[in-house]
């Protein structure tokens, strides 16, 4: 009797804590997929079905539950232990029980007028109605078949003054053929001539090598796009330069799919309104020369770069290809003492982030940031493209590249290429 008497106390209480109350679209549902899901799943976005309205979301109660039970959705790779975000949209344990509760009912609309008041968003931009646009000058034709190497498109800014930007977006022209784009700020040359002419696509050529700026840290990168990533968009005070004069220099990879077609992809600037009292710049700390050997499933690699100066982490941006495993960022300081900083405990191609801290941590100059990524090039990865070869450092997806992205806040006073040790050239760069 004892047992029956506490088990009505225990269902009593569990009602107690999660309502009485059928969870509905309306009052309950509604909130949770504004602030965690409307800004991809929305029409001209990334994801596959909008979530906006009742009639929208009703037909994947099921589906939503089964994403959200194994933390497949919404996608959030960071290690909790590690570090504070504030894009952090994973869903918390009480958003997963209505979400399942939901479901659970039938997935029931509720009352209308219980709605939240439907989000502000712009038409295709989610910084914003962006101050300029700059577009690819010609589209790019896409064939239906073979193997495109990464090229490079630039485009002139046509800016007389400095410009400030707080937020940037790249948005392709064809979702369906692009696989990434990487924006650049390119400098205006001394001489006024261009070695790269705007609209007319630039292949480097080969190299075995890493490139003279592989010393060098800190990168002219302004946003990119890449699976799962579209912008960034920096804390009022804080924004990235781009001088008069300067081009914008895209780094381009489409990928065919059996139907030719055609991009012209475009980046989205906001411009800083107030006081600008922190430069953004990015960095990386990178690793050029690395061998995963065939059938190898856990094979670790290391990158480390040293700050010259003090500097505040905004954010990192970890990236790898199909062979990725696990990425680690972690602070040494002067002292000695070794912090981890960031986390990805399981690597995802299809969603490379960019994870911005919730308050940016101040390294003190000295400070030598370390990465270390593992690497599965066994046959037990189901998206290994071969497992049967070593690789090496490649653009191509199919082979690999282990780069730990920082962006970093400092001084604008002060030189962005002042903030690291430059590293001396070895027999092996």
């Amino acid at each position: 009797m004892k047992s029956v008497l506490l088990g009505l106390v225990g269902a009593a209480l569990a009602l107690g804590a999660s309502g009485s109350q059928t969870v509905t679209f309306s009052r309950d549902v509604a909130p949770i997929l504004q602030k965690r899901c409307q800004t991809c799943h929305r029409p001209g976005e990334v994801a596959p079905m909008s979530l906006l309205t009742y009639t929208e979301a009703r037909p994947w109660a099921k589906a939503i539950r089964q994403a959200v039970l194994t933390k497949r959705m919404p996608p959030w790779l960071a290690d909790p232990r590690h570090g504070q975000f504030r894009n952090d949209f994973s869903l918390s344990e009480e958003e997963i029980r209505v979400l399942t509760a939901w479901s659970d009912a039938g997935a029931p609309e509720g009352n209308p007028q219980d709605l939240p008041t439907p989000l502000d968003f712009v038409a295709g931009w989610n910084i914003g109605q962006p101050d300029a646009v700059l577009e690819m000058p010609v589209p790019f034709q896409v064939p239906a078949q073979g193997e495109i190497d990464n090229f490079y498109i630039a485009i002139p800014t046509n800016f007389t003054e400095d410009k400030w930007v707080q937020a940037a977006e790249i948005r392709p022209g064809n979702r369906t053929l692009v696989h990434h784009v990487n924006a650049f700020i390119r400098l205006p040359n001394p001489d006024g001539t261009r070695t790269m002419q705007p609209g007319v696509p630039y292949f480097p050529p080969k190299s075995t090598g890493p490139p003279p700026s592989a010393t060098q840290p800190v990168s002219s990168a302004l946003v990119g796009y890449v699976p799962g990533y579209q912008w960034k968009k920096w804390e009022p005070g804080q924004a990235k330069l781009i001088p008069a004069g300067a081009d914008l220099v895209l780094q381009l990879h489409y990928q065919p799919n059996g139907t030719p077609g055609e991009d012209q992809t475009k980046v989205g600037l906001l411009f800083a309104k107030g006081e600008v009292k922190e430069q953004v710049v990015s960095a990386v700390v990178k690793s050029w020369n690395f061998s995963i050997p065939a059938g190898e499933p856990n094979h670790p690699v290391h990158s480390s770069a040293e700050l010259a100066t003090d500097v505040k982490l905004v954010s990192f941006h970890p990236h790898m290809h199909y062979r990725g495993k696990d990425f680690e960022y972690r602070a040494v300081y002067p002292t000695g003492e070794t912090e981890v900083l960031m986390r990805i405990p399981r690597w995802d191609f299809n969603w490379q982030l960019t994870y911005f801290l919730e308050k940016p941590k101040l390294l003190p100059r000295g400070t030598r940031i370390e990465c270390t990524a593992h690497f599965d090039n066994s046959p037990n990865n189901p998206r290994n493209p071969d497992a049967s070869v070593t690789v090496t450092y490649g653009e191509q997806s199919r082979d690999e590249m282990m780069s730990g992205w920082v962006e970093v806040a400092f001084d604008p006073d002060k030189d962005p290429k002042a903030l690291f040790v430059v590293k001396k050239k070895g027999p092996t760069d």
